[in-house]
């Protein structure tokens, strides 16, 4: 008894002489230097606890690894075409004129992989697969688009939905390239069926954030924002970025979509006593609280979300639109040869000018095409292929240079955009 006392006695003694060693250790060098750095392109200031304590692990520096099966299997015999699933809000939604957008520009892509000789001589076929964002809905159109022998698919804009899917990516093994949907935590699920090529909600919020309160100077800002997923994820970084930088929100109300008179909030905001004011929605929405500010003679700057750089807006507000300052995830106005002939030919094809989801959806089309032109129609080694960040680090496409951090999530360029003389004007944005 007394030894086994002893024994007990030595090993609690090692194991505190351990943890203590341990806690001394410094991190380092590499190590700290690289905690809140990559991950999302985020500025050191705005880490969490960055300025106390650089994190021991960061949990987002490294790639999930996919160490199933599957790479040695055949693609079947007797193929007559090659299919790319779409899932996107074609009908029945708010979302759908972004919808066919996105549609239309992954169709153009398809269309010239094709005239190019498509797959081994085999053409290039979009299944296509509607988005109506009701719970579960996702989920089936995915479990279709197996069954329909798609080699992998594109989509979507709705958060909710593109996290449904995405999870029965992962069940199928059917990778997703996403072109639409803003929702930070969408590549935070570490699920390794996935990329994401437009810039999240986080690198708007960094952008904005940088704005708001060093360029312009202002310290009391209240908000009003969609009561859906949309608005309650999308501000998650804003609100976390304003407070970080010593800034918090003096106010926060929401409306529901479909809301016409926001008289309430207005008001509210009004007694805030704001220096700006932020709308973070869809573009109707968000218009029709512009004028109904404007009319209650509330001429604080706005600030809005990039749902808002759209003609839609532009048409709903007027002159009410004047000095609005938003983000947008490329420059339609670059003179990148690559966005002028894809312009050209979209305007040629469907008589209107691509929007953001149109170009980033073409972005990722191609992106798509050209991972299964090296993988072969395999779908495990498409995967492989279109995640590995060595292959399509820096792809530039109509959008800019696409480039990703260790969760597949694209930290590209964020441009301003602010309306001037009627029109949008975008200069690169800050972030530091």
């Amino acid at each position: 008894m007394k030894s086994y006392m002893k024994m007990n006695i030595l090993r609690r003694s090692l194991w505190t002489l351990c943890t203590t060693i341990l806690l001394w250790l410094p991190v380092s060098p590499t190590q700290a230097q690289n905690q809140g750095t990559s991950y999302g392109n985020t500025p050191k200031e705005l880490v969490p606890y960055g300025n106390y304590q650089d994190a021991y692990v960061n949990f987002f520096d490294q790639p999930q690894p996919f160490t199933g099966s599957g790479r040695d299997k055949k693609p079947p015999a007797g193929l007559e075409e090659v299919l790319i699933g779409f899932l996107g809000p074609l009908d029945g939604d708010v979302l759908v004129p972004k919808g066919i957008q996105m549609l239309q520009g992954a169709s153009l892509a398809v269309d010239e992989a094709n005239a190019r000789g498509g797959y081994k001589g085999l053409p290039y076929r979009i299944v296509e697969h509607n988005d109506v964002g009701l719970w579960g809905a996702a989920a089936n159109e995915v479990v279709k688009m197996s069954d329909e022998g798609v080699w992998a698919f594109l989509g979507t804009i709705d958060d909710i939905n593109s996290h449904v899917a995405l999870r029965i990516a992962l069940k199928l093994e059917l990778f997703m390239v996403n072109t639409g949907d803003p929702d930070p935590t969408l590549t935070e699920t570490r699920i390794p069926w996935l990329v994401r090529c437009i810039s999240d909600d986080r690198q708007s919020s960094y952008a904005l954030v940088e704005y708001i309160y060093k360029q312009k100077g202002y310290k009391r800002v209240a908000m009003i924002r969609s009561n859906n997923r949309y608005g309650r994820v999308g501000i998650m970084e804003f609100t976390d970025a304003a407070l970080r930088v010593g800034n918090p929100l003096v106010l926060e109300v929401r409306y529901e979509v479909g809301e016409k008179s926001y008289e309430t909030q207005l008001e509210r905001i009004r007694n805030s006593n704001p220096d700006a004011v932020v709308i973070w929605g869809n573009a109707l929405e968000s218009g029709l609280i512009l004028n109904q500010m404007r009319k209650m003679g509330m001429n604080y700057p706005v600030i809005a979300s990039d749902r808002v750089v759209t003609p839609e807006f532009l048409e709903i507000t007027g002159k009410n639109a004047e000095g609005v300052v938003s983000t947008c995830q490329y420059n339609p106005l670059s003179d990148n040869p690559k966005l002028k002939n894809f312009t050209k030919n979209y305007r040629a094809r469907y008589g209107q000018d691509p929007d953001v989801f149109a170009a980033h959806a073409y972005d990722g089309m191609n992106l798509l095409i050209e991972g299964i032109q090296k993988a072969g129609l395999n779908r495990t080694l498409i995967r492989d292929v279109l995640s590995d960040l060595n292959t399509f680090q820096g792809y530039e496409g109509v959008t800019g240079e696409i480039i990703f951090d260790a969760s597949f999530n694209d930290i590209g360029a964020i441009w301003m955009a602010k309306v001037k003389d009627g029109a949008y004007e975008y200069s690169p944005a800050s972030i530091e």
